[in-house]
């Protein structure tokens, strides 16, 4: 792990003896599956150690309760100006975190999944049949399901700020850009897909976003820290900080070497940020183009929060005896399609980073640090939120990679529960 400037010394601080509460401590619940929650809390310990992330909460459920529930390390290294803090910001289980990419999962993926119910979207519906505007000789032949299997040809990412300053002008951009693939003949990974799947649910609900999935899902559920914009809808946190800034982003426009070509004139926006980000989106795009609110970025949550959204997919769409979509929804979404994930969710052992995943696991990535997988099989799902950026990028530009991390630990759940699994 390439561990940037910013983090010299880190390790030294980042001490056991520093990072749980009492109040943080393994429930003693299931004790059962002792050895795997002892091998999982071990590989963070270290990864805290070795200074691979600055902090972290790692929930690990079954059924309705709760095996493993601990925070570790810090929430916050540094000031806004980015200068070290002589006292960091202890993490907690209760800190919020912003989701990334978790976003077109636990709000995307699950807002199309409610609709599709109601059957207010059909996953083979056209596009344009609900964003008219998104329509030629090619565009016309994308499906939602293309764009909930990546499989839609449009372009990986595109830095939109640089053409809107919000969601009508996002959308008029996206829609003018030349496909950059065949549709349906191969999966590129794509946050515009999602960017135009949050558009499809705001069309067919009638309602803003974040306003269709507070009212239809989060408040249903109890949530009171899951939101977009959190800040403005009451949560108050504590927040995980992430980035000084958009360093990786920033360079991804201004070095084509970096990892995508981009067309800009990389000194035409100026709008950077340079403070510390804390409990405002990282994301550019969700931030400067869709004011916090995109159907690729912007949700913010806690890890018992996301707990309640996995417990509602592993309960087949039913939670406290209400329904909010049918186990014939979560089963077409989480049955692997025919470019190895599911529809929104993925499933392959390479975006899971899971070796050899039981059949139906799904979960997805967020850029920022988070990781979430379900094992419908045990019934148990793995929440890890870290906040990685905090420690700054590398010498290379880039952060930590987590892709072990992740998979270590959700292989100790598998590997130490194996004899449950068999049953």
């Amino acid at each position: 792990m390439v561990v940037c400037a910013t983090s010299l010394g880190v390790a030294a601080v980042l001490a056991w003896s520093a990072c749980s509460s009492p109040s943080d401590r393994p429930s003693r619940q299931f004790s059962e599956v002792g050895p795997a929650i002892e091998e999982a809390d071990e590989v963070l310990r270290a990864a805290i150690r070795d200074a691979v992330v600055p902090g972290a909460v790692l929930l690990v459920a079954r059924g309705n309760g709760t095996l493993h529930r601990r925070a570790y390390g810090y929430a916050r290294l540094t000031a806004f100006d980015g200068t070290r803090l002589a006292d960091p910001e202890k993490m907690s289980v209760d800190h919020v975190f912003d989701l990334a990419s978790l976003t077109k999962v636990f709000a995307t993926t699950l807002g199309v999944m409610m609709l599709v119910d109601r059957d207010q979207v059909n996953l083979d519906d056209r596009v344009s049949k609900h964003l008219p505007g998104f329509s030629d000789a090619h565009k016309d032949s994308v499906l939602v399901r293309h764009l909930l299997t990546h499989s839609a040809g449009l372009f990986p990412w595109k830095p939109i700020y640089y053409h809107a300053s919000d969601r009508q002008e996002a959308f008029t951009y996206i829609a003018e850009l030349p496909l950059a693939y065949g549709v349906g003949k191969e999966r590129h990974y794509s946050d515009l897909g999602f960017m135009l799947l949050g558009y499809v649910i705001e069309e067919a609900s009638g309602r803003p976003l974040d306003v269709f999935l507070r009212e239809e899902l989060y408040e249903p559920l109890g949530l009171k820290q899951t939101a977009f914009v959190p800040r403005a809808h009451g949560v108050t946190g504590p927040f995980a900080a992430t980035s000084l800034g958009n360093p990786f982003e920033r360079r991804m426009v201004y070095d084509d070497e970096f990892g995508y070509r981009v067309d800009e004139d990389a000194e035409s926006f100026d709008g950077w940020r340079d403070y510390v980000l804390v409990g405002e989106v990282n994301d550019g795009n969700a931030h400067h183009a869709h004011a916090g609110v995109a159907g690729h970025a912007g949700l913010f949550s806690t890890a018992d929060e996301l707990r309640v959204l996995m417990e509602l997919l592993l309960g087949k769409g039913v939670r406290d005896g209400r329904r909010y979509f049918s186990g014939a929804v979560v089963d077409t979404f989480t049955t692997m399609k025919e470019f190895g994930n599911g529809l929104g969710w993925a499933m392959s052992p390479e975006v899971l980073h899971i070796e050899d995943p039981p059949p139906g696991a799904f979960g997805h990535t967020g850029f920022t640090g988070t990781y979430a997988v379900a094992f419908p099989t045990i019934n148990t799902c793995v929440i890890l939120l870290t906040n990685r950026q905090n420690f700054g990028v590398g010498p290379d530009g880039r952060y930590n990679s987590l892709n072990k991390l992740r998979g270590d630990i959700a292989s100790a759940i598998l590997h130490n529960t194996s004899s449950t699994r068999k049953r």
